[in-house]
C-alpha cells in the first residue's frame, strides 16, 4: 500500500508531506496489501520451499530461495519508509542479516581492478570485508567519516561506502556532498542507515544510490531477530543485489520477515522516544567530570552536530562516551539495573557495553558506547547518574 509522498524536514519533526501523511502514520500503513474481507491486516508468514507451478516457470513466486510473499510486504514497507517520495522506482531487497545487505551490495558492483573507498572507523565487521575484497583483486581505499576525509579518495572509484552516523565514534559526514562528488568520479554510493534508521535520515534523497541498514538493530527494535536489507536507487541496481542473494542464499527467514513488518508500526514511537533519551542522557553525562569523549550528534557543541542538522531528521539513540579505565568502566555497568549490558543498539530496553572488549574498534579501554531505550527518561538518567556515583566510589 503507497501512501504518498514525503517531503522530508527538520530534525525532530514528524515528517508530512502534500497529503498530510507523516511518518507514523507512513511506518504504521507501510506495505500493507490491500484489505480483503475476512483476511488479516498483515498476512501471517508464509513458509514455503516452493510453489505450485504448472507450466512455464512464470509469476512472482516459483522457488523459496528467490521470493516469498512475506519478504514482498517487508520490502515495499521499506521501500515507502527509505523513499517515500523521489526517487521513484527504488527497490528494497531484504537478507538474512546486516552483514549480508552489506556484502551483497560491495560484491556485486565490485570486481577485480576497482576501487572501493570505505570508511576506517565503521562497523566492526567492515575490515574483515576489506580484506577479502582485497583477495578478489579489488583496491580498498579507507579514511575516516569527521571532515568528508573519504573525498580526497574518488578518483577512479567504483563505488564509495559511507557510515554516517558511524559506530561506534558517531562522527557524520555531508552525505549530498561526498554523493555528488562520488557520482562526478564515476562512482556509485552507498550509505550505512542503520543508526538513524529511515525515519532518521534518507540517504536516497540525498544523492545515494543505496541505503542499507541492519535490520537487527533500530528498525525492528526488540532485540529478537536478525536482518538486513538494501534500498537501491531503481531497479536496475536493485536486480543486481537480488542476484547476489540468490546465489549466496542469504535469505531471512518468512517468521523474521514477519516480525521485522509488524514491528515496523511502532518505529516512529520507538524513534522519537529513543532519541529523546539519547539527548537527555547526553545532556546528564556532559555535566560529570569523570566523562570525557562524549559524542551524541544532537548536542549543540558536538563537531557532528551542523551536518547531522542538515540532513538527519532525528539525531539517533546511541550516545558514546569515555571512562578513565577499564575496571571504572565495568564497575559502570555492573551498577546499572535499567541497562543490560548487551553488544547491540536500537532496541526498547537501554544497552550498553565497554566496546573495547571485542578488539577491533580504535577506541580506549574505558570507551562506553551507550544505547538509550523506551524506558522513562527520568528513569533512565538516574539510573545512568547512580551507576557513575558507584563506579567513581571503586
Amino acid at each position: 500500500m503507497n501512501i504518498g509522498n514525503d517531503t522530508g524536514d527538520g530534525v525532530g519533526e514528524g515528517g508530512g508531506d502534500e497529503v498530510g501523511i507523516g511518518d507514523g502514520t507512513r511506518a504504521v500503513r507501510a506495505g500493507l496489501p490491500e484489505p480483503v474481507k475476512n483476511e488479516p491486516t498483515l498476512p501471517g508468514p508464509v513458509f514455503a520451499a516452493h510453489f505450485h507451478l504448472p507450466g512455464e516457470p512464470t509469476g512472482p513466486y516459483t522457488y523459496g530461495r528467490d521470493e516469498n510473499p512475506t519478504w514482498t510486504h517487508l520490502e515495499r514497507a521499506i521501500a515507502e519508509l527509505e523513499a517515500p517520495g523521489e526517487p521513484r522506482g527504488a527497490e528494497t531487497v531484504v537478507f538474512a542479516s546486516g552483514m549480508a545487505a552489506i556484502s551483497a551490495v560491495l560484491l556485486s558492483h565490485a570486481k577485480a581492478g576497482d576501487v572501493v573507498v570505505l570508511p576506517d572507523d565503521g562497523y566492526q565487521a567492515l575490515p574483515l570485508l576489506r580484506e577479502q575484497l582485497e583477495a578478489y583483486g579489488v583496491e580498498v581505499r579507507t579514511a575516516p567519516t569527521a571532515g568528508d576525509a573519504q573525498l580526497a579518495l574518488l578518483d577512479g572509484a567504483r563505488l564509495l561506502w559511507l557510515e554516517t552516523p558511524s559506530n561506534p565514534g558517531l562522527d557524520v559526514c555531508d552525505v549530498r556532498r561526498l554523493a555528488d562528488a562520488a557520482h562526478a568520479a564515476g562512482a556509485l554510493v552507498a550509505v550505512d542507515n542503520t543508526l538513524a534508521t529511515p525515519l532518521g535520515q534518507r540517504p536516497l534523497e540525498l544523492g545515494a544510490d543505496f541505503s542499507v541498514a541492519s535490520g537487527t538493530k533500530g528498525l525492528t527494535g526488540h532485540g529478537d531477530l536478525l536482518l538486513g536489507y538494501v534500498t537501491c536507487r531503481d531497479a536496475e541496481l536493485a536486480a543486481r543485489v537480488r542476484r547476489w542473494r540468490k546465489i549466496v542464499g542469504a535469505i531471512p527467514g518468512p517468521m523474521e520477515a514477519w516480525l521485522a513488518h509488524r514491528s515496523l508500526a511502532t518505529l516512529q514511537l520507538r524513534a522519537a522516544r529513543q532519541s529523546a533519551n539519547a539527548l537527555a542522557l547526553a545532556e546528564a553525562l556532559a555535566a560529570r567530570p569523570e566523562v570525557s569523549g562524549l559524542r551524541h550528534p544532537g548536542l549543540p557543541g558536538d563537531p557532528a552536530h551542523q551536518t547531522a542538522s542538515a540532513q538527519m531528521r532525528s539525531y539517533g539513540c546511541v550516545v558514546s562516551f569515555t571512562l578513565p579505565d577499564r575496571a571504572h568502566a565495568e564497575r559502570f555497568l555492573a551498577a546499572l539495573r535499567l541497562v543490560d549490558d548487551a553488544t547491540s543498539f536500537g532496541g526498547v530496553r537501554s544497552t550498553a557495553e565497554r566496546r573495547g572488549r571485542w578488539g577491533g574498534d580504535a577506541v580506549a579501554e574505558g570507551f562506553i558506547r551507550f544505547s538509550a531505550g523506551a524506558e522513562d527518561t527520568p528513569d533512565l538518567v538516574a539510573d545512568v547518574l547512580r551507576g557513575l556515583d558507584e563506579a567513581a566510589r571503586g
